[in-house]
């Protein structure tokens, strides 16, 4: 393994980026565990590794890290629209919905107000 430094944990990053975008979550993951080891705190991180894990379908690792997120950026459109979409494949449709709703009232992009069907009786 590379030295453990703060400028390794960017390269790692990015490649991390890189492979996610070219359908490889799994390298993904392994990447942004050594960064996230070294620094448990960086939400970037944990997001892009939410994302490897959703990507990967591993639901139950991908919802824990997009409620981790939220719950250090209660705010984050995207994280609770990530969220949402997990539990929807992992068949939680109520929660889901919540956090579609969420995401939406935070940032009214057109997929988000799609998703939150704010026209059904739920």
């Amino acid at each position: 393994m590379a030295d453990s430094n703060p400028e390794t944990h960017v390269i790692d990053f990015r490649a991390a980026e890189q492979l996610l975008a070219a359908r490889d979550p799994r390298g993904a993951v392994k990447l942004l565990d050594s960064v996230i080891a070294a620094h448990p705190e960086n939400t970037a991180a944990r997001l892009l590794r939410a994302r490897a894990f959703f990507a990967a379908a591993q639901l139950r690792p991908a919802q824990l890290e997009f409620e981790l997120v939220l719950e250090r950026e209660p705010d984050n459109a995207f994280a609770h629209f990530a969220l949402a979409r997990t539990l929807e494949r992992s068949g939680q449709t109520d929660r889901a919905t919540r956090h579609f709703r969420l995401a939406a009232a935070l940032d009214p992009k057109p997929e988000y107000l799609e998703a939150a069907d704010f026209d059904s009786r739920n």
